[in-house]
């Protein structure tokens, strides 16, 4: 390497060198140092030669492992991918001072009930201008009648949201003692929660999954509390672990599955804090699970159906949260 090689190499490290810390004369050494030790290029023929050889020398600059999006993207990486899950809402709930959730489950399929009237009139008035009906406009009639049937649902979420928001707003001062609106981000019955919550004025969690049909979170979230996760453990983990209180509409496996990983885990006490589980929707939940039949085979103890409460309205589901997150947390 040339002399003024060598100069332009120490020159380019001393700029990378803060000169108010106190190792700064022992970190210059090091540098200088380092710079002396380079193996200079070959030997040149001419001065012209020397001069272009020595700008031609390559020097490896490999990608340190935390930028390096290959690795971080694969399946040897996945445990960082992992913790990076668990670690980064963390840093973001404590900024925000959201300590409290008070969680809605249920269905991403159950539209506002405005879009569902729409949809079965525009089907029932094409079919009526039909002389004769397909089966492709039986299969949308019955399937745009069983989403007009469960859109009530979507507006008794957005209503429950609103009202816990505001009583939260107007009767807790410190934000870090509210109770915040928490949903799975996405269409259906979460959009209802986070819409709910925006409709009081007050902000909410949003918990999104990446899915290969569903790629946004829903138009309600917050920018600040929105979430989008790979992993549904992780995502399940931060459903309860800031859950003071569930309440569990109509849904489907992922609501099911969401429901009892949650009811096991107050069952056997790995979660060790108290949560009122709800369950909105009598006729539905009667319908759908005879949770009378697992005490019958001896699967669950009768104290177990204890471990939640199936209501009706929003009126009753709102006292009998506000009642109990008072109790137990205010």
């Amino acid at each position: 390497m040339s002399t003024d090689r060598r100069k332009a190499h120490r020159k380019s490290k001393k700029k990378q060198i803060d000169p108010d810390l106190p190792s700064s004369p022992a970190t210059r050494k090091v540098a200088e140092d380092y710079a002396a030790a380079i193996t200079p290029s070959d030997p040149p023929s001419s001065a012209d030669a020397d001069q272009h050889q020595a700008e031609a020398v390559y020097f490896p600059k490999p990608e340190k492992a935390y930028n390096n999006l290959g690795f971080l993207n694969s399946s040897a990486a996945r445990s960082i991918r992992i913790q990076c899950e668990l670690t980064e809402p963390a840093i973001r709930f404590r900024k925000h001072q959201v300590n409290n959730t008070i969680v809605l489950f249920g269905s991403a399929r159950i539209p506002d009930p405005q879009g569902a009237s729409r949809e079965l009139k525009e089907i029932e008035d094409a079919i009526g201008r039909e002389k004769s009906m397909s089966r492709e406009q039986k299969s949308q009639l019955d399937r745009a009648r069983r989403l007009a049937r469960a859109a009530p649902y979507y507006a008794d979420a957005r209503r429950l949201a609103r009202e816990l928001t505001a009583w939260s707003l107007e009767t807790i001062s410190q934000p870090r003692k509210r109770f915040y609106i928490c949903s799975g981000g996405g269409p259906g019955i979460m959009e209802a929660a986070n819409r709910g919550a925006r409709d009081a004025g007050g902000k909410s969690v949003a918990l999104g999954i990446s899915l290969p049909f569903e790629q946004h979170l829903n138009q309600y979230a917050d920018d600040d509390l929105g979430f989008e996760f790979h992993y549904f453990f992780v995502r399940k983990y931060w459903f309860l672990y800031l859950a003071k209180a569930l309440v569990v509409f109509p849904g489907g496996f992922g609501t099911l599955d969401e429901l009892f990983e949650m009811l096991t885990l107050i069952q056997t006490q790995k979660a060790t804090k108290y949560v009122p589980v709800v369950l909105y929707g009598s006729k539905f939940w009667n319908e759908v699970i005879n949770f009378q039949a697992l005490v019958d085979w001896g699967v669950i103890s009768e104290e177990d159906i204890n471990l939640f409460h199936i209501f009706d309205s929003v009126d009753e589901v709102r006292d009998y949260l506000v009642g109990e997150l008072g109790k137990y947390y205010l």
